[in-house]
């Protein structure tokens, strides 16, 4: 049996991302559902979302509108209490180097880096937001994570970066050094979260109520290292109304 809460699964909050998942087993157990006592923190994403054992992991809505839709339950979505965004939904900001003038729409002929052209948050968000104004990316770099995107723009091998609004507040928290060298210039619209999954066939009302109550029960310290608010049901057609853009033009590693 599977359990994983990897997408914001950074070292500097992993410790809380145990006493959280602490508290979801110990209300599962109460539920009557067999979890495992720790998180899987090795195997590959799509391994993780795709397989038969998973009882519950947090996914993006891109590989879940595109792939997982139909072959795994929804079970519901975490709030992190952005502003400017609806309960369970987020958004990107917009980042570049904090010595570049403009807005993001004045850097459409330059490199965008992107964390992975599955993602809504680092892919799908920023070209969604500039088709609105007839606008695409057309130069891309390809970094494998958000944290290397904003490591890419500062040093110089990309010029904008699009990074989810959750990470970018871990980058503003525990990277200062590199959050003081980027700056940020704009934002995508909301969209709805980073769902938690289970696999087909799976009871999704108790793991709901587990996590909703292990989120209720974080100490004031550990709701802040995660952020987390509340847990809130986001219908999966919700999902599948985002566009879902066409494929990088270019896939350039940062070297």
């Amino acid at each position: 049996m599977i359990a994983s809460l990897s997408m914001y699964d950074w070292p500097q909050v992993r410790e809380a991302n145990d006493r959280l998942w602490a508290l979801a087993h110990a209300a599962l157990m109460a539920e009557g559902v067999a979890a495992p006592a720790e998180l899987t923190r090795d195997d590959s994403l799509w391994e993780v979302w795709q397989s038969p054992d998973l009882l519950l992991g947090q996914t993006c809505g891109m590989p879940y509108r595109t792939r997982l839709h139909g072959r795994v339950e929804l079970v519901a979505t975490p709030d992190y209490g952005l502003p400017g965004a609806p309960p369970g939904h987020y958004y990107s900001v917009f980042v570049t180097r904090k010595d570049e003038p403009g807005e993001a729409e004045d850097f459409i002929d330059r490199t965008l880096a992107f964390n992975g052209q599955d993602s809504q948050s680092g892919w799908a968000a920023p070209q969604n937001q500039m088709a609105k104004k007839g606008l695409r990316f057309t130069h891309t770099r390809h970094t494998g994570a958000h944290r290397d995107s904003a490591r890419a723009v500062a040093a110089g091998k990309a010029d904008i970066a699009a990074i989810d609004a959750i990470s970018w507040r871990l980058v503003e928290a525990h990277h200062q050094d590199l959050a003081q060298k980027l700056r940020v210039i704009g934002h995508t619209d909301p969209t709805p979260g980073l769902p938690l999954i289970a696999a087909k066939g799976r009871d999704t009302a108790p793991l709901a109520r587990a996590f909703a109550a292990a989120i209720a029960g974080l100490t004031p310290a550990d709701r802040a290292a995660l952020g987390l608010r509340d847990l809130v049901p986001i219908p999966a057609p919700a999902y599948l109304a985002v566009p879902t853009p066409p494929p990088p033009s270019q896939d350039v590693p940062v070297n």
